[in-house]
C-alpha cells in the first residue's frame, strides 16, 4: 500500500517513508510509529508518500526514511528470505546515511545475527555490530533512557538478549527498565542515521524530538536544501514524557 499525506498548505517537498514489513513485523503497536512519523513530516509542511514494503515486493531504493517494527520468532523467519534479498541495498542505503528507525524484532535482524531458543540462527545484515540471542527470560516494562536527543522513554517486551560489539554506539543508557540485556545499561544502537531499538509503540508520539532528527536527516535527502521545520506545540507529547520519567527516575 502506498498512502501520501499532503500538508495543508504549499508543500515543501515529499519525503517517502518506507515501511518495511508492516504485516509480519509491526507487533505491539509499531504501527504508531510510521503513523506518528508521517503525521510529523506533514505537520513540518512536507508531504509523506507511505509505503509498505512486503516479501517479494520491490525496495524503494529511492526512500529518504525507513521505519520497521517488532515481531515473534515466526514472524522474523518469514521476512528473513527477502530480508537477504534486499539486505546488499539496505546497507547501502545505511551507509549512504539514510535515516532508519528499526525496533525489536527488526532491530535484532538488523544486527549480526539473532540465535533462537529452539537453536535456530537467523543472519542478520551487519548494519548494527550486535548479536541477539534468545531466553527464557522477558524483559517486560517501561523505560527511561539518557539519549543525544534528551531522556526518551518508551515501553520494552522483549526475550531476546542483546550485547554491542566493540565500538558499537548504543541508543541511550538505561536510567530505568532492562534495554538490550538487563546487564549493562545500554539500550539499542545507533550507526550514522540508523537507530535500533527495543522501545516499542509509544516511541516517537511521546518522543517527538526522535521523529523530528530522523525527520530532518530525510527532509535534507528529499529536498536537497536544509530541514525547515515549523514550530511546533507537542504539551501532550511532553506531559507523558515527564510524567514516565518523573515516575521511573524521580529528580535523577
Amino acid at each position: 500500500m502506498t498512502e501520501t499525506l499532503d500538508p495543508d498548505g504549499p508543500s515543501k517537498g515529499t519525503v517517502t517513508l518506507v515501511h518495511l514489513y508492516p504485516r509480519e513485523m509491526s507487533i505491539y503497536g509499531d504501527l504508531g510509529n510510521t503513523r506518528a512519523l508521517a503525521s510529523r513530516i506533514r505537520r513540518h509542511g512536507y508531504t509523506a508518500e507511505v509505503v509498505d514494503h512486503h516479501p517479494g515486493g520491490e525496495l524503494r531504493a529511492d526512500a529518504h526514511l525507513l521505519m520497521g517494527g517488532g515481531g515473534q520468532d515466526s514472524g522474523q523467519a518469514r521476512v528473513e528470505a527477502d530480508l537477504e534479498a534486499v539486505g546488499p541495498t539496505l546497507k547501502t542505503m545505511a551507509a549512504d546515511g539514510v535515516p532508519m528507525l528499526v525496533i525489536c524484532g527488526m532491530y535484532q535482524l538488523f544486527g549480526n545475527s539473532f540465535h533462537t531458543v529452539g537453536g535456530q540462527v537467523l543472519p542478520g545484515l551487519g548494519i548494527l555490530d550486535v548479536t541477539t540471542r534468545g531466553n527464557d527470560k522477558r524483559m517486560i516494562g517501561p523505560v527511561c533512557l539518557e539519549t543525544e536527543f534528551g531522556r526518551v522513554v518508551g515501553y520494552e517486551n522483549h526475550s531476546g538478549s542483546t550485547v554491542l560489539g566493540t565500538g558499537q554506539e548504543a541508543f541511550g543508557k538505561v536510567l530505568a527498565g532492562h534495554g538490550n540485556n538487563g546487564e549493562d545499561r545500554t539500550e539499542g544502537a545507533r550507526t550514522l542515521h540508523v537507530i535500533g531499538t527495543y522501545l516499542h509503540g509509544p516511541l516517537l508520539p511521546a518522543n517527538p524530538m526522535v521523529s523530528d532528527a530522523l525527520i530532518a536527516v530525510a527532509a535534507e535527502r528529499a529536498t536537497g536544501r536544509p530541514f525547515e521545520p515549523e514550530d511546533l506545540d507537542d504539551p501532550l507529547a511532553d506531559e507523558a514524557r515527564g510524567r514516565q520519567v518523573r515516575r521511573l527516575v524521580g529528580s535523577r
